[in-house]
Order: C-alpha cells, then sequence, then structure tokens
C-alpha cells in the first residue's frame, strides 16, 4: 500500500465536516426510520416484567402468561423480561441475530401531563416541557439541518412537527385500511331480513348498541391518533415504504395509531394482541424489502408519547401513564439485549403509584443514537436537542 492508499484509509475513518455539518463516513448512508405509536401503547404486555409477581397481582385479567408450554405464553427474552407472543414470528428473529434492544423506563422526564396531545407535541418538538415552544422547529428538521446528504420524508397525510422547520421536506400519506365488518347500509339490509321476525327487536337494537358503543369507545382513540395510519395500514404499507428507504430516502416518519387501550384491551389475545402483530409483521416486511445491504445500515426506533398505567383498569384495559418502552432494531443495531437503566418491576418502584418511571429521556437517548450514528459533535448535538446531554447506550 503506496503512501496515498494509507492517508485514505485514514481519511476513511475521520468524520468529514463540510460548511459546518458533520457526518461519519463509514455510516454516510445511514437510514433510520423513527415510527411513532400514537395513543400511547401498552409496554408492559408487549416486554413484559416477567420476573414480577406485582404485575400479574395488579393485571388479573390482562396479563399475558410467564413463558412455559403453551402458545400464548410470553416469549423469553432474559430471566426478567418476556416478548408478547403476537411477536415470535416477526420480531424475535431480530433479537436472536441481536438486532433489535428493547429500552425499558424511557420516555419524556419532564412531561407529566399525560395528556396524548401536549405530550406527543413535547416529543414531537424535543424542546422543554415546560416555557415557550417554538412549533415550527421539530426535532427532525433540526436532525437533517445540521447533516449533509439527508433526504427526509415523512409518511403521513400533513407535515408532522418533527419535521417542521428547515429546508422543504416531502410527506406523503400512506393511508389508513381497515373497515367495519358490517357498515350502515349492510345493516340496514340485515335489519329489513328480520323485519318481521321475532329476532327482529333485538338485531336492530344490536346494532344500535354496537355503534353507540364505537362511538364512544372510538372518539378519544380518532383524536389521540392524529389522523395516523392503522396498524393494518402500516402493516400493508411498510414494504413500500421499505423501497422508498432503499432507493430514495434515508430518514423517515410514521405514525401507526390505534394504541389508547381504555378498554378491552386483551392479553394474549385481543385487540392489543391483533395490533402488535401488525406492528411486527409491518417492521419485518419493511426489513425484507430493504434487503440485507440496506439493512445493515438502517435503524429503526419505535417510540410512542408515554405508557399506560400499571394496573388494570375496570374495564379490563389500561389509562394514561408515563414511562414506556423504546425498540431500537436494524441491522446496524447492537441488540439482543435491554438497553438503559432498570429498577425492579414493584410497587416501590412505581412513579405516583401507578406508572413506570422514566429512567432515559427521549433526547438522551436519541441524543446518544445520533452521535454514534452520524459522527454529531457535541455543537450540532446541541442544535438538535438544546440543553440535553446524549445518554450513550451503544445502541449502534
Amino acid at each position: 500500500m503506496d503512501r496515498r492508499d494509507v492517508l485514505k484509509a485514514i481519511a476513511a475513518t475521520i468524520p468529514l465536516t463540510v460548511a459546518g455539518r458533520v457526518w461519519a463516513a463509514p455510516k454516510a448512508d445511514m437510514r433510520t426510520l423513527v415510527v411513532f405509536l400514537r395513543g400511547a401503547y401498552d409496554a408492559a404486555n408487549v416486554v413484559i416484567p416477567v420476573s414480577s409477581g406485582f404485575y400479574y397481582e395488579q393485571r388479573p385479567t390482562i396479563a399475558v402468561p410467564r413463558p412455559g408450554t403453551h402458545a400464548d405464553d410470553a416469549v423469553p427474552l432474559t430471566p426478567d423480561w418476556g416478548l408478547h407472543p403476537a411477536l415470535k414470528e416477526s420480531l424475535l428473529p431480530f433479537w436472536v441475530k441481536k438486532e433489535l434492544a428493547f429500552v425499558p423506563f424511557a420516555g419524556t422526564a419532564d412531561d407529566l401531563t399525560r395528556s396524548h396531545f401536549e405530550t406527543q407535541d413535547t416529543i414531537e418538538l424535543g424542546q422543554p416541557a415546560h416555557g415557550s415552544r417554538n412549533y415550527n422547529s421539530g426535532f427532525m428538521a433540526r436532525l437533517a439541518t445540521v447533516l449533509t446528504r439527508m433526504r427526509p420524508i415523512a409518511y403521513t397525510e400533513q407535515l408532522p412537527l418533527v419535521f417542521r422547520g428547515g429546508n422543504a421536506i416531502p410527506n406523503i400519506g400512506i393511508g389508513s385500511v381497515g373497515k367495519p365488518g358490517v357498515d350502515d347500509r349492510q345493516a340496514k339490509l340485515i335489519e329489513s331480513m328480520y323485519a318481521k321476525d321475532t329476532l327482529g327487536g333485538a338485531v336492530s337494537e344490536g346494532f344500535k348498541v354496537r355503534d353507540d358503543v364505537y362511538k364512544t369507545v372510538s372518539q378519544e382513540m380518532v383524536a389521540a391518533d392524529r389522523g395516523a395510519v392503522s396498524a393494518k395500514g402500516f402493516e400493508l404499507s411498510a414494504r413500500r415504504m421499505g423501497r422508498l428507504m432503499r432507493d430514495q430516502f434515508n430518514l423517515g416518519f410514521v405514525d401507526v395509531g390505534g394504541w389508547d387501550t381504555h378498554v378491552g384491551q386483551g392479553g394474549a389475545q385481543g385487540y392489543l394482541a391483533g395490533r402488535i402483530g401488525e406492528l411486527g409483521r409491518a417492521l419485518a416486511g419493511f426489513s425484507q424489502e430493504l434487503g440485507p445491504e440496506a439493512w445493515k445500515d438502517t435503524v429503526v426506533v419505535v417510540i410512542s408519547e408515554f405508557g399506560r398505567t400499571f394496573h388494570e383498569n375496570g374495564n379490563k384495559g389500561t389509562d394514561h401513564g408515563h414511562g414506556s418502552v423504546y425498540w431500537v432494531l436494524g441491522g446496524a443495531v447492537k441488540g439482543g439485549r435491554m438497553a438503559g437503566d432498570q429498577v425492579k418491576v414493584e410497587r416501590a418502584t412505581l412513579f405516583q403509584n401507578r406508572d413506570y418511571p422514566v429512567l432515559t429521556d427521549y433526547r438522551a437517548l436519541f441524543g446518544g443514537l445520533f452521535q454514534r450514528a452520524y459522527g454529531l459533535d457535541q455543537n450540532l448535538l446541541a442544535q438538535v436537542f438544546p440543553g440535553v446531554a446524549p445518554k450513550d447506550l451503544a445502541l449502534v
């Protein structure tokens, strides 16, 4: 190797700077996708504290069984944690390959409102929860500004807060799918069929009750979703997103709704299990469509505005909480582990006697991730998350 080759080899390992912007040469083509689960998913029933007797005491009807021999049992990850069985086929392989890590007790350290809208805004803006906010400055827009060669895209109907400010960023809605099994027209036809039957009154009343319940339960969820695609819609569209990020874009954001489970949440089976299964299959499909080469330089971060109450409520669901569990997966991820600060799951460690605590602030987590993925120095990190020290969890 001559002198020029040696210099080139050395230069390839040094972060490059152009016009005050920086990227790490080995990761110049890193792809990052942030998946926002709007509505606050119940982390404790997805990444399950299986060693905690307190978990099973507090969730008598919706707890996921400890790892065992049945199909509905949690899948063991570590002696203390298990995975929801709906993710066994889709996400467990990433864990086994050490391409998936979970960060428990993560969230917004300074936002205690338990309001979908307040906390979603807090996370997307990446600014302190208290004081004045600049709604024209989202943290992913700031990231795209300090980096070169970024090709960002939002897979949303409207440009989300997280991408507001800075350069123009394209957005494209991936659409929602999934209609009620029986729509109004079909319901009227069924009612007419039974109009002269003794069951006519019961059929009509059944549809009325169904509609009343649907309206009552769905109103808050629809508001909390803020127009986000459904989990089923994400499953159907994730491969298209994978193709776009393989060929055209390297910084993406998508929001997925349907996680506000106050009523009838279910355990190993039921509503949440269905949504989680769709999400897992979507992420697996996204990876497959990227292909092995592009996946090697990809990081996907799955977040939610907050967790849910550790106690099961009277409607066999959970209410608004605080700490959550974030997911970090990709071919670039150092996974197969639970990352970040942790505590034993018991009554004494709950926040305000009801929720997971936040031990890893989302800005510190993203800051540490961006620092490693893109080679950002402290000055540039401060432009993305002002006043926040990055927390290096060695995720990439």
